[in-house]
């Protein structure tokens, strides 16, 4: 039915080639297969001209080495059937070179690991997964690297905001498309807003009934990133959706610090509505 019409034509895949983004190429390339969209991937070398100047063996090594990468994901799609192109850059800030891609192609959404070869820091997610969220113009996927991309039980957030209600409505379309069982939840930092979370998920329980989706509703009280990422694990949720920042989010460039923390730690894939 037209409902449940394709959300995703065009996929940017942003690898750099470790381990890290595994979860994220498996994700990305049975997502492009499921909707039939066109798979861009893009990989960038960190090279600045400092390196080049001093290293010019270095700087080629790693050229050819992200060259090598893309190659070998572009014919892994390829032999999936999947249309692919990708993209390479240089540079020494690859979110920027990410962002200005997904926007040169249309992307509807990105899809990258929670953290790439740098991201030593054990709870935070990597920088250049926190500027690509914080500066990208669509929806944008996380997935750990042991992580898959799959559908079937979503835990929507909520916390009023109007960005939150952007983004559960946006994956209702999602969860029409994909028959999904849905949850959602809403974490009152204290008993006196535990009222507040209720109202608000009995707003989203309308809007799902709209839309003839079923909703299982969570009102808790605690800290909004432990609430989720522990229900979401308790629940077998597949996909956490949120907003970039809710009631409290300053509007930096960076994200808010809750779903910064519930990307770090979630053990499912995130989907950060824009």
């Amino acid at each position: 039915s037209n409902d449940a019409a394709k959300m995703i034509k065009n996929i940017l895949l942003a690898t750099d080639g470790s381990d890290f983004s595994e979860g994220a190429v498996t994700g990305a390339l049975e997502l492009a297969k499921a909707e039939d969209a066109k798979l861009y991937i893009i990989s960038v070398a960190e090279i600045n001209t400092e390196l080049l100047s001093y290293s010019p063996e270095i700087a080629e090594k790693i050229e050819k080495q992200t060259k090598e990468v893309l190659d070998r994901l572009k014919q892994k799609a390829e032999g999936l059937s999947i249309n692919c192109e990708t993209i390479f850059h240089e540079g020494e800030e690859p979110y920027s070179f990410i962002v200005e891609e997904a926007k040169n192609i249309k992307a509807d959404a990105i899809v990258l690991g929670r953290r790439g070869l740098r991201g030593l820091k054990k709870l935070m997610m990597g920088s250049v997964t926190a500027l690509v969220i914080g500066h990208a113009a669509c929806d944008v996927f996380v997935v750990p690297r042991a992580g898959k991309l799959v559908f079937k039980n979503i835990l929507l957030c909520t916390d009023g905001s109007e960005l939150s209600v952007k983004a559960y409505k946006r994956a209702f379309k999602l969860a029409k498309r994909y028959k999904s069982n849905l949850m959602a939840i809403s974490v009152a930092t204290s008993e006196s807003d535990l009222e507040d979370s209720k109202n608000y998920l009995s707003q989203l329980e309308t809007d799902a009934k709209r839309n003839d989706l079923k909703v299982e509703t969570i009102a808790v009280v605690g800290t909004p990133y432990d609430s989720i990422t522990t229900t979401a694990q308790v629940k077998n949720a597949d996909l956490i959706v949120l907003g970039t920042h809710g009631r409290t989010g300053l509007k930096r460039l960076l994200m808010g610090s809750v779903a910064e923390r519930v990307i770090a730690m979630s053990h499912c894939s995130v989907m950060v509505v824009k």
